[in-house]
């Protein structure tokens, strides 16, 4: 086994990124993409699919959480590279009535982990145990976050929002270019991990039809029992027995335990504007009002959009928050963070007043930390307005592509890695050559720290937009990218999404650009200020899925070219 591993790992570490994400440039026609307008409702999803479901609950007189509990299942069935049953997420909401709040289902530490479970008897990191196999997987929190959303927020039946979902998984649906891609990359992993065939060892080529009956019978009995199914069932226990008989820890007292948490979001004034994004466990929001909050004092309309200032300017904001992120952040209930004390004016303009544009700062004299948190980038988000006018802004994963690798056969889903997102042993690095510090360290029943930032603007107290994407790190930075796109340049909500990107998150000390995005010129002359090139991340930084609200009340879907990602509306 452990040799397997071995090979597995390097596999993994040098050979498995997606073809589509990793050698990709986007196409001017993908490009050319126009925004989708809406007069009532409208989707913004990874697949057309799932995006298709959430409309049809909203005609149906489903509001924005009935159908984001849709939304989410279906991209179970349609995306399960993130998708899922097995892992978890946040979801940010305003309603009709302008009420905020946010929902924490973002998995946990089992009850027998511990702070050295990754370590061997002389203290060294077995990093791969923490990302690939059964000790990877920490206790899912998807099905929990839907039942606890419809109870708060939905209106029609639980059995009525599954419905499509279970037809989908039944029926199938069409693999697209990216999908055959992103199997056949994985297939033998799949079997290597598994050690058992499955329909995801088959071969599936652009237009098959990918049917998954084992899902649709485990939604079939979520709809007909509901939560307990899913934590305290049947389900529960096959799901537990399939964990065990691979060697991990989880047991039926971990899905018992398991509760979503409601918690404040983060809530702070941008110019005019009102952001509304989500509170730790995710770093999103914290991470996003300072960059904006360091940002507003700057003439960016002035540098130019994508600018050497400007690119200079979001950069250096960029690094200070996450050298911040890296220190201070992690599980509220486990952790002391001193949100408001990052927020206040003051903390935010004294962050910025060694920044020069005549110099890079670098990353060594950004206090405080020394060392940085990773999450993987395969994640996804969908956002969601229906004709009353709620929002529902939603990101979910499994942590790395397809999670652990482990696919629970019989109940048809992916099982995440989400155990790799803490600090296995601070100063070490994960997967990505990334490492962690001591406020995400492992504990049993802690959420490791995210960087999904699901988020909701308001203007003049009225919905403005909602936004998010997958991309790990990049998340924060890409939805910040977006909000100005929109705020200071005015794009519509297609051309704020199709904008080239680029990212800075204090360690590795450099920029990273989109590929293919960006003149030879600027990034030249941001090399000679001190900001190096990363060459060596993956080049796609982000899908970002958001809504705009017109002045005359339509919406405006922005769904990214970089994936298969598709607005609907009606």
């Amino acid at each position: 086994m452990k040799s397997y591993l071995s090979i597995l790992i390097v596999f993994l570490l040098i050979g498995c990124k997606d073809k589509p994400r990793g050698t990709q440039v986007i196409s001017e026609k993908k490009l050319q993409k126009e925004a989708v307008l809406a007069d009532n409702a409208i989707v913004v999803s990874a697949t057309k699919e799932a995006s298709q479901v959430g409309v049809e609950i909203m005609r149906m007189g489903g509001n924005a959480y009935d159908a984001a509990i849709a939304v989410e299942m279906a991209l179970a069935v349609t995306y399960p590279y993130a998708g899922n049953l097995g892992g978890g997420g946040f979801l940010v909401y305003r309603t009709e009535y302008g009420e905020i709040g946010s929902i924490d289902y973002r998995e946990k530490a089992p009850l027998t982990a511990h702070r050295d479970m990754y370590l061997d008897e002389d203290g060294i990191y077995k990093s791969k145990e923490s990302k690939v196999g059964s000790l990877a997987v920490g206790v899912p929190g998807t099905v929990a976050g839907i039942f606890a959303i419809h109870e708060k927020l939905g209106s029609l039946p639980m059995e009525v929002l599954l419905q499509p979902v279970i037809k989908l998984a039944r029926e199938g649906f069409t693999v697209t270019e990216n999908q055959a891609i992103r199997l056949e990359n994985y297939q033998s992993i799949f079997k290597e991990v598994n050690q058992e065939a499955s329909i995801f060892t088959e071969t599936h080529t652009q237009g098959s039809i990918f049917k998954n009956e084992a899902l649709a019978k485990t939604l079939e009995a979520i709809a007909k029992n509901g939560r307990q199914e899913f934590y305290n069932g049947e389900t529960a226990k096959n799901l537990v027995n399939y964990i065990q008989k691979k060697g991990g820890i989880i047991t039926l007292k971990d899905l018992e335990a398991y509760e979503a948490e409601w918690r404040e979001p983060i809530v702070f004034d941008f110019k005019e504007y009102k952001v509304i994004s989500m509170a730790p466990p995710s770093s999103g929001g914290v991470c996003l009002a300072q960059i904006l909050k360091m940002v507003e004092p700057y003439p960016l309309v002035e540098y130019g959009h994508n600018s050497t200032k400007y690119i200079q300017t979001i950069t250096e904001a960029e690094r200070r928050a996450y050298a911040d992120r890296s220190y201070y952040l992690g599980d509220p209930d486990f952790v002391n963070i001193p949100v408001d004390s990052l927020l206040t004016s003051n903390y935010i303009k004294n962050r910025m007043q060694s920044f020069s544009l005549k110099a890079a700062s670098p990353s060594s004299e950004i206090k405080p930390g020394s060392i940085q948190v990773y999450e993987s980038e395969e994640t996804t988000h969908f956002s969601i307005v229906d004709r009353w006018g709620n929002a529902a802004s939603v990101t979910t994963t499994l942590n790395s592509g397809y999670g652990s690798k482990l696919y629970v056969k019989e109940l048809g889903f992916f099982l995440n890695n989400e155990m790799d997102d803490f600090s296995a042993k601070p100063g070490e690095p994960n997967i990505y050559g990334l490492v962690g510090g001591e406020a995400n360290a492992i504990a049993p029943q802690k959420r490791m720290l995210s960087s999904m930032t699901p988020t909701i603007l308001e203007k003049d107290g009225e919905l403005f937009m909602v936004v998010g994407t997958p991309g790990g790190a990049t998340i924060i930075t890409s939805v910040a990218q977006t909000i100005l796109n929109v705020i200071e340049f005015n794009m519509d909500m297609q051309e704020a999404v199709n904008a080239p990107r680029f990212h800075h998150q204090w360690l590795p000390d450099n920029i990273r650009y989109e590929v293919g995005r960006f003149p030879k010129k600027i990034k030249d002359s941001l090399k000679i200020l001190g900001y190096p090139e990363n060459i060596t991340a993956d080049p796609i930084i982000g899908k970002v899925d958001a809504i705009r609200i017109l002045e005359n009340g339509v919406l405006e879907g922005g769904a990214d070219p970089r994936g298969d990602d598709t607005a609907v509306g009606y």
